[in-house]
């Protein structure tokens, strides 16, 4: 076994040094472009720098290089065939009908007039442009690529022919003339090409001006932004008692600004639709066909049950409520497919959620909850009127201030409301997280009214509109994980899931897994959506990128924290990962089938590392390494190896060893090193054994490899059980005999085949020796087996009138020292 130990570190190290040369060695192969490289699959290469073709290979490359040529010319010069340009080009005039259009060039002036929620569609719309052109610019790059390739492919080759006509080489004048063809026939291919290729370019152009109104465009709203946010922070109106001496400014009609707004919002979403640059309304449209017919379906089945009782009051609020779960969803994945959606397309959502949030509100949650559900949403739909008052500054701020009034009142009864009933002594954790929300919002709301008050109405407006539609938000989260959390429960609660060998022992810790990752993304998502209606998600997320996005230099490699954290996450969804594909393997895939013995657990384990490799891989291509970035890190893994990792890897490649040779498997009695037990699991440096003492043993895999093992049940569970017995002289020994079969054949969990024997010893000094032996199949109970049998034989002998022998002594007592004398 050792030669073999020997060799696999060879190769090991052999394999470490081919692939650190080849991560620096790895260079690009010259050819044409991939549209030439289908031609040209199986012809000959052509080297990098042209050169004479050798007169013996002319006819067959010019046959090779013709065909190329003809194809090229077929392909650009045919009646049928549209150029790739023609198609960009529609593409990017559509864009710049769009970029364009004199309804989105607002000026600087215009834009600081506008509210903040048009600011906000505004700059959603020149990002959904700027996607729009990034993915065009994406398609044209590749596009390009591809006819640069195939023209300096075809230069090339033309080149080399040019070079193989003036190296003066003696050929037959009809070879002469096929170089001159070919060499012509090259050229109408590359001028053919050169067309498509400058329409291309001139496109690129386009697109990069473009981008450039684009990005101006989006500049100026995002200018109009920060300064709307600068004004938070001081007063940009007159306190609100000298708000009546204040002289009305002229403005235009609840009308007009009602069609301003809706005018943006419309055809912002108009575009949005026709682009879907992002294939997030394909993939809400297939989760509103595909949901709301299996919600209608089931709450069909579920009639019966919800009739008898057999379902809890939840689940039967959610079965029974099939059109309300389906809105539900709808607007959750409005905000999970379309998160950049027109600001329109938002709002309708939310409103569209009002009822079926108060509908699908836990049961039982709802003493605890009370009216709180009916205020929050109230003061939300209050919240969506204030667009009635956008005509007039003094009347939305006095909008505004009731609003925040009637939120502190709404706090103030509901804080009351719960003390007189009594909610603080029983509420748990989550009324102590409910009272301090309605704290913190009472306080938010609080300091908005002193805000408006004293002039700073922006900060009025925006801490208003935040607490308001982060606590309805909440409401929202809340209600679609309870529809969640109740379709999963009653999912594996059917018939058909108990034939999984898992779903009793890990159905449940698998459902509890889910639920905490969808309050995780829950959480989440609030937070996220509070952060960006306080208007302070922009900085967090600088604040955020700045420090994830500070690096270090180590060398040629660079590392962030970003890169780090990423890393380690990766990491640890390989190693879940690793050990899901394993645990469904083992139990689920592979007792199905009929595999040889220790099979299943080797390419359970075999899957768990390589999993566990390709985790390691992607986590490392995630943190930003190359592969000529590993060099240093092989190199110095093979230098450790070589040093001071030698039983490190002996014990690796013993544990690679043990899983393709398969001696023993988890739950085979082994015997090893003077150590007796159970495999418990196999690792690739060590197995664990636990003794039937209760220890549990860590053995490295090289000692399994280099000293005996022993398998107790390698091929069967069968154990051979012997005992001795002394009998006394005087006894037949056919009785004897018989008497021992008799008793062994019926001890239970003796096989019986093979049959027990007995057999006539020899004849000891005091007793004549027999000796039994019985098979049992039941490993475990070996002992136990062995003790019945020994207490059938004796009872046995004893019942018959056979004695047992013994040796006998005699015990001598030595005289007392110094006994007196007998007088």
């Amino acid at each position: 076994m050792r030669p073999a130990l020997r060799l696999m570190h060879v190769l090991l190290f052999t394999g470490l040094a081919l692939l650190a040369g080849a991560a620096t060695a790895q260079t690009p192969l010259p050819g044409t472009g991939s549209g030439a490289d289908a031609a040209a699959a199986a012809e000959p290469a052509t080297p990098a720098t042209p050169g004479a073709v050798d007169v013996a290979d002319i006819p067959a490359q010019a046959d090779v290089d013709q065909r190329l040529a003809e194809r090229v010319l077929a392909a650009t010069t045919s009646a049928g065939a549209a150029s790739p340009a023609t198609a960009f080009a529609e593409r990017l005039a559509a864009i710049e009908t769009a970029v364009e259009d004199p309804f989105w060039r607002f000026s600087s002036a215009e834009l600081q007039t506008l509210p903040v929620p048009r600011l906000e569609s505004l700059s959603r719309h020149w990002r959904f442009q700027a996607r729009r052109l990034a993915q065009w610019q994406a398609d044209l790059g590749r596009a390009t690529t591809r006819q640069a390739g195939d023209a300096a492919g075809l230069a090339t080759r033309r080149e080399a022919w040019e070079a193989t006509a003036a190296a003066g080489q003696e050929m037959p004048a009809a070879l002469r003339q096929r170089v001159d063809e070919v060499t012509a026939q090259l050229a109408r291919a590359e001028a053919a090409l050169s067309d498509p290729l400058a329409r291309l370019i001139a496109l690129g152009r386009r697109g990069n001006a473009v981008d450039a109104r684009i990005q101006a465009a989006h500049g100026r709203v995002i200018d109009a932004v920060g300064a709307y946010d600068a004004r938070l922070l001081r007063t940009d109106a007159v306190p609100l008692w000298r708000l009546a001496s204040t002289p009305a400014s002229p403005g235009t009609g609840p009308g007009d600004v009602i069609r301003s707004g809706l005018a943006i919002e419309s055809r912002f979403a108009t575009e949005y639709a026709q682009g879907d640059a992002g294939g997030g309304l394909r993939a809400l449209q297939t989760l509103l066909a595909c949901t709301l017919p299996l919600l209608l379906w089931l709450a069909w089945r579920s009639r019966g049950p919800i009739a008898a009782g057999q379902v809890s009051r939840t689940e039967a609020t959610v079965l029974s409520r099939p059109i309300s779960c389906w809105l539900l969803l709808v607007v959750i994945g409005v905000f999970a497919f379309q998160p950049d959606a027109p600001m329109l397309t938002h709002q309708i959502a939310l409103l569209a959620a009002v009822v079926p949030v108060l509908r699908l509100l836990p049961a039982s949650s709802r003493h605890l909850l009370g009216p709180a559900p009916y205020v929050a949403s109230g003061l939300f739909l209050l919240l969506r009127l204030g667009f009635v008052f956008l005509t007039s500054a003094a009347a939305y701020r006095l909008y505004i201030l009731a609003l925040a009034v009637l939120g502190l009142a709404a706090a103030g009864w509901l804080l009351w409301r719960a003390h007189r009933h009594g909610h603080a002594a029983h509420a748990g954790r989550l009324g102590r997280a409910l009272r301090a929300a309605v704290h913190i919002g009472a306080g938010l709301l609080a300091i908005a009214l002193v805000a408006n008050v004293l002039g700073n109405v922006s900060l009025a407006e925006t801490l208003t509109g935040g607490t308001i539609d982060s606590l309805y938000f909440a409401l929202l989260l809340g209600a679609g994980l309870t529809v969640v959390a109740t379709w999963t429960q009653l999912l594996l609660r059917r018939p058909g899931v108990s034939r999984f060998r898992l779903a009793p022992e890990h159905a449940g810790p698998a459902v509890q897994m889910v639920l905490n990752l969808l309050v995780i993304a829950a959480v989440v998502g609030w937070i996220v959506y509070t952060l960006d209606r306080f208007r302070v998600l922009s900085p967090v997320h600088a604040s955020l990128s700045a420090v994830l996005g500070y690096s270090w230099a180590l060398g040629d490699l660079r590392l962030s924290l970003g890169h780090v954290l990423l890393f380690v996450l990766t990491v640890v969804i390989a190693f879940w990962l690793a050990k899901t594909v394993r645990l469904v393997l083992d139990g689920e895939v592979l007792p199905r089938m009929a595999l040889p013995h220790g099979v299943a657990n080797s390419v359970a384990s075999l899957s768990y590392y390589a999993v566990l490799l390709l985790g390691l891989v992607g986590a490392l291509s995630a943190a930003g390494f190359k592969a000529s970035q590993l060099t240093f890190v092989l190199g110095a893994l093979g230098v450790g190896i070589g040093l001071g990792l030698q039983n490190v890897v002996n014990n690796f490649v013993s544990g690679l060893v043990l899983i393709f040779e398969r001696p023993f498997q988890p739950g085979d009695v082994v015997e090893v090193g003077g150590t007796t037990g159970r495999v418990v699991d196999i690792g690739m440096r060590a197995t664990r054994v636990s003794t039937f003492d209760g220890a549990s043993v860590v053995v490295p895999n090289g000692q399994l490899i280099s000293q005996q093992l022993v398998n107790w049940t390698l091929r069967d569970r069968s154990r051979r059980l012997e005992v001795r017995v002394g009998v006394a002289y005087g006894s037949t020994p056919g009785d004897v005999e018989a008497v021992l079969a008799e008793v062994a054949r019926a001890t239970p969990g003796v096989a019986t085949s093979p049959a027990p024997v007995v057999l006539f010893d020899g004849l000891g000094t005091v007793a004549m020796e027999f000796v039994v032996r019985a098979w049992t199949h039941e490993y475990e109970d070996a002992g136990a087996i062995r003790s019945a049998l020994v207490a059938g034989i004796y009872d046995g002998l004893l019942g018959r009138g056979i004695g047992l022998a013994h040796g006998a002594g005699t015990v001598y007592t030595p005289p007392a020292p110094d006994a007196p004398a007998p007088g």
